[in-house]
């Protein structure tokens, strides 16, 4: 496995990660989740993330009590806070009440002492950033986080962060939760530059378009009835001809360059040096195996190229 700081960090962090959401605490049997993770810490990967809102907190259980059984140090656990957690008015967003009531109710559901990485999941315009940010830098200096992140804020709001955090000598951010595969590349014309600037590392999820870059999406529209297409409820119309032609492109390219689709998607994305990690699910051991073994892999410039011009069709 190999390592990348996180963003402007001196945080070392696995370039594939393993994530929670739509799997752990919910369809996918405790034990296949546990041999997951375990499969996970086995093969290299340290960063480790959920969200509060994962199937209520049992996402959260999962992953913590699973992590519990390895040395605190050798590990990075992420969350986060945001979504709607009950049924009160306050039981949402970012404010200081509700982001320093999350913060003590996850860790009792990691069963852990502290966070390694809180992100925020969203931005919320109801409240002002210097309220969060403010109440973010209380739990760092606290030592019950340590580093504090942000989830599909846009470039914008990112450095409006960066500037309320150095007017006030607050702690900055310093990763962005986006998704980013090759059918989803915003964050390439202002988030990357941006994160280049500030030192604000990208930890990309949905890197494989939700499974369809891994080819197990044929012609025809047919979804298989366990896959995360049908749990994310796909028709078939999501599977149209032209995105499964230029799947079928890309793995002819992969094939040429002596690799799985799944490794040569993940590496392409691991060619930004933006990039700290790459986020990815997995329902069974053997599904991080097969991804994990993207790390290192480069990809040479003709296979770029080849890559290119498949995407700009």
């Amino acid at each position: 496995m190999n390592y990348r700081r996180l963003g402007g960090s001196g945080l070392k962090v696995s370039e594939i990660s393993l994530g929670s959401w739509l799997t752990y605490g919910g369809y996918v049997e405790r034990e296949n989740a546990v041999n997951s993770i375990r499969a996970a810490y086995d093969l290299g990967i340290n960063f480790f993330d959920t969200a509060n809102v994962y199937e209520r907190g049992e996402a959260e259980k999962v992953v913590g009590e699973t992590l519990k059984s390895y040395p605190r140090e050798s590990y990075v656990l992420a969350t986060k806070v945001f979504g709607n957690m009950g049924d009160g008015p306050n039981d949402k967003g970012l404010s200081r009440k509700h982001i320093m009531e999350q913060c003590h109710a996850s860790l009792k559901r990691l069963g852990h002492d502290y966070i390694d990485l809180y992100y925020c999941h969203r931005f919320s315009p109801e409240t002002p950033i210097e309220e969060t940010l403010r109440a973010l830098d209380d739990l760092v200096r606290q030592g019950k986080i340590l580093y504090v992140g942000v989830s599909q804020w846009t470039a914008a709001q990112m450095q409006a962060a960066v500037g309320v955090a150095d007017r006030y000598l607050l702690d900055r951010i310093v990763v962005n939760q986006p998704i980013y595969n090759m059918f989803d590349r915003y964050i390439e014309e202002e988030v990357i530059p941006l994160g280049e600037k500030y030192g604000i590392g990208q930890v990309v999820y949905s890197p494989l378009a939700q499974g369809l870059l891994t080819g197990k999406y044929t012609s025809g529209g047919q979804i298989p009835s366990d896959s995360r297409a049908a749990k994310l409820g796909w028709d078939e119309k999501k599977l149209d001809e032209q995105r499964l032609g230029q799947v079928q492109q890309l793995q002819s390219i992969a094939d040429e360059a002596g690799l799985s689709l799944t490794h040569l998607a993940l590496a392409w994305i691991l060619r930004q040096d933006n990039v700290s990690s790459a986020l990815v699910g997995a329902s069974r051991p053997e599904q991080i195996q097969q991804n994990a073994g993207a790390a290192g892999v480069k990809l040479s410039e003709d296979v770029l190229t080849a890559i290119e011009e498949v995407l700009k069709k």
